[in-house]
């Protein structure tokens, strides 16, 4: 079976994700641990962090940062 993928990303202010897949399940990502270094880093700006946009696949921000989209399902939580 194939892994649901994220449909939509609704950003929060506590650098959250709400995430809506493909089978019907809405999910809440934690972005923070992802936000160190000079590359995922950039997302700690709020303005830079709500430009996330989907794939069709996962989420990713301007300048190419993703998330893997095993992480984005499997370490989420259900809404």
């Amino acid at each position: 079976m194939l892994r649901p993928t994220v449909i939509n990303a609704i950003p929060k202010d506590d650098y959250k994700l709400v995430l809506s897949f493909d089978n019907g399940e809405k999910k809440v990502f934690d972005v923070k641990p992802y936000i160190t270094g000079s590359w995922f880093g950039k997302l700690n700006s709020k303005d830079y962090f709500a430009a996330v946009k989907t794939n069709g696949f996962n989420v990713e921000w301007p300048d190419g940062q993703d998330i893997c989209p095993d992480d984005l399902y499997f370490n989420s939580k259900s809404v």
